[in-house]
């Protein structure tokens, strides 16, 4: 059977194994087992959910599981991704849930687990738990223990407690009066939650995409469709947009001139106020393969090493710890501040940048300025067989050549598909016409050697 746990925890359609009710009621009892044979007492654990119309039910049904075996259970309700890191780590609680599948659409779930670190747990864990959960064998469970656990109260209560560390902790002594920033909360768990935080550091707050009916979440909106943030920040002069995904661990900006800001040119801003206060351990930022190599040519002129990943969070969090650097993210917006949080926030990286703003005294636009955009060709190309490109001599002799030609001011990224028989080339350089020459010539080899 296919394997469950993927590089962010369990995904798929909602009502289908394995996010389907038998299931996760089996997801939590293995859970609060596994983890009360390592503390040899009940585990206590904390859950949340995006808008989805199965977030309840889903959420539900985990709870009935752990809940039975033994679990002391408290939900957040509807809150952020990073949200539950939070609380996972600070009430403490012994791992916390979250039922979301992030930017998907709303017919997708997922199931996500922290760690007390913050951290998604290990391996060894998600091991033991997709072999239960594998097992057909029903999970006896209490009837309504869900409704008997989750109190509206305690849910809000635990969401003022996220709140209180956003609006004190983050940057502390930050005030936006005066400001005025646009906010598009992809009708997800940031819908409630960012109105709030940026009103109570008194920012004038208009809002759109905010009101989630179960469906709509990530419906042409959020930080996969910010056409329309553009054009309310210009309507309503802001001086910022936000545009967060479904659970609001990614987050997309607009500059005061309704130019789009995405992941790299945020890394970028960042890193010139970090680097400027001296607050970016080691002159490194992480980012993956996937940034464009604009980025690390700007960060090479005021002295800040790129350190490149696979793609994904979970690996540039484990090059951020394991090489103290404090600055890390993907193109797609999801951005890690290790001394805040492990766990990539839309709205920290908000409270970073409007902090970086304030004290520099200057628009986004100019905090983003300096980053030049590299032409960048991909190119697919059908392969028979995955063979090691290094003991293809033709191809690594094109790769040689390829790499001369665009110096320090080129990249050249050739790996397979992990799920096709193809070879992908990327090249980057600082001429559409020459990367596009130097791409065919490197695929014509990659066709000639393993060309299906």
């Amino acid at each position: 059977m296919t394997k469950l746990f993927g590089t962010d925890g369990i995904r798929g359609t909602a009502g289908v194994f394995p996010l389907d009710v038998p299931t996760m009621r089996r997801a939590g009892a293995s859970l609060t087992r596994h983890l009360q044979h390592e503390l040899s007492r009940p585990p206590k654990i904390v859950s949340g959910r995006d808008t989805r119309e199965s977030g309840e039910w889903l959420e539900g049904a985990f709870v009935e599981g752990a809940f039975a075996a033994g679990a002391e259970c408290r939900s957040a309700g509807v809150i952020t991704t990073p949200g539950i890191a939070f609380l996972t780590r600070h009430l403490p609680a012994d791992a916390g849930v979250v039922i979301s599948a992030s930017h998907n659409e709303y017919t997708d779930n997922g199931l996500k687990i922290f760690a007390p670190t913050g951290r998604k747990i290990n391996e060894r864990m998600e091991g033991q738990m997709e072999s239960d959960l594998k097992c057909q064998t029903p999970t006896i469970y209490a009837s309504g223990a869900f409704v008997d656990q989750i109190r509206t109260d305690d849910s809000l209560s635990l969401q003022r407690h996220y709140l209180n560390f956003l609006v004190n902790d983050v940057s502390p002594g930050l005030t936006l009066a005066g400001m005025t920033v646009a906010v598009d909360c992809a009708n997800g768990a940031g819908s409630s939650l960012a109105r709030k935080l940026l009103e109570e550091l008194g920012a004038r707050v208009v809002t759109i995409n905010c009101e989630p009916d179960g469906k709509n979440i990530n419906r042409d909106c959020g930080s996969l469709h910010p056409e329309r943030l553009q054009k309310v920040v210009a309507t309503v002069s802001a001086d910022l947009g936000l545009a967060l995904d479904g659970d609001a661990d990614r987050s997309l900006f607009v500059d005061e001139k309704g130019s789009l800001v995405d992941g790299d040119a945020t890394l970028w801003a960042l890193a010139q106020y970090l680097q400027k206060t001296k607050q970016l351990p080691g002159a490194k930022v992480v980012a993956t393969v996937m940034s464009n190599i604009g980025l690390e040519i700007a960060l090479r002129s005021i002295g800040v090493e790129l350190v490149r990943t696979d793609v994904g969070d979970k690996f540039v969090l484990d090059e951020l710890l394991g090489s103290g650097a404090g600055l890390g993210g993907e193109q797609s917006g999801h951005i890690i501040l290790p001394q805040v949080s492990l766990a990539g926030d839309g709205m920290i990286t908000t409270l970073m940048l409007l902090t970086a703003m304030r004290t520099e005294n200057q628009p986004l636009s100019s905090l983003t300025r300096g980053i030049e955009r590299y032409p960048q060709v991909l190119i697919n190309v059908p392969v028979r067989e995955k063979r090691d490109f290094s003991e293809l001599p033709l191809v690594m002799e094109s790769v040689a050549w390829v790499e001369s030609e665009l110096g320090e001011n080129g990249r050249l990224l050739l790996r397979y598909s992990g799920t096709e028989r193809l070879a992908r080339i990327m090249i980057e350089g600082p001429n559409e016409a020459l990367v596009k020459g130097l791409a065919s010539e490197i695929a014509k080899t990659i066709s000639d050697a393993l060309g299906g």
